[in-house]
């Protein structure tokens, strides 16, 4: 399990220039009566899967805000709407739609929570999504591909080039946070982010309010 010392060891591989930065001591506290090395595995972890989503998410708002599409029809025959702007194409989805995202996600969550070998509080590796076919726990019908590594590309790796894959993904994922940031900023105040003036559409809805585009009019929405 990490240390402090191991972050500061480790923030000066990630960038020399900035090094170990933690103003609000995160890595010095202990979350929920477990040890500083829990803690630390718990942000670590949650660091790798936010800086995933942001990369997905980073990526997923380019293509929709260029009417990137399927060339096929989707499940159902609905009209995918174009000449809208990311935030305004999930508004524009039905509902079931959202709950079905938000429930794959949830199962993949759990999955993995509740799979692994050893937590990534208990000593296991911050970052590591569990198999689905070949661990202690499988899935109980056939999966052919894997969610990390589905192609099997890194198993044949150095520990080295891991640890140096590690790093780029850790440096990508806090990159691709705030360009995602930036993107959602400039879409709701226009001028905000003035390399992005007049890139972004502008976006009128709530951003933290996933469901608002659901609702009634006059309708309070639920936001986090």
């Amino acid at each position: 399990m990490e240390s402090v010392a191991d972050l500061k060891t480790l923030a000066k591989e990630l960038n020399p220039n900035v090094g170990f930065y933690d103003p609000m001591n995160l890595a010095e506290q202990t979350f929920w009566g477990q040890s500083n090395e829990a803690t630390i595995g718990f942000l670590r972890h949650a660091e790798i899967k936010h800086g995933r989503v942001a990369m997905a998410g980073f990526v997923g708002f380019i293509v929709h805000a260029n009417n990137i599409r399927f060339p096929w029809a989707p499940v159902g025959g609905l009209a995918i709407p174009t000449g809208l702007s990311p935030p305004d194409l999930w508004d524009a989805i039905p509902v079931e739609a959202k709950l079905q995202i938000i429930l794959g996600i949830g199962v993949l969550e759990f999955w993995s929570e509740c799979a692994g070998e050893k937590h990534y509080m208990r000593g296991g590796k911050p970052g590591a999504f569990p198999s689905f076919s070949k661990g202690e726990i499988k899935v109980p019908h056939p999966v052919p591909l894997d969610l990390f590594d589905p192609l099997g590309l890194s198993k044949n790796k150095s520990p080295e080039a891991k640890a140096k894959g590690l790093r780029a993904e850790i440096n990508n994922g806090r990159l691709a946070q705030l360009g995602l940031f930036a993107f959602l900023c400039e879409a709701k105040l226009p001028g905000s982010v003035p390399l992005l003036s007049g890139i972004v559409s502008p976006y009128a809805g709530e951003v933290m309010a996933p469901f608002a585009g659901n609702l009634p009019a006059g309708a309070i929405p639920f936001s986090f």
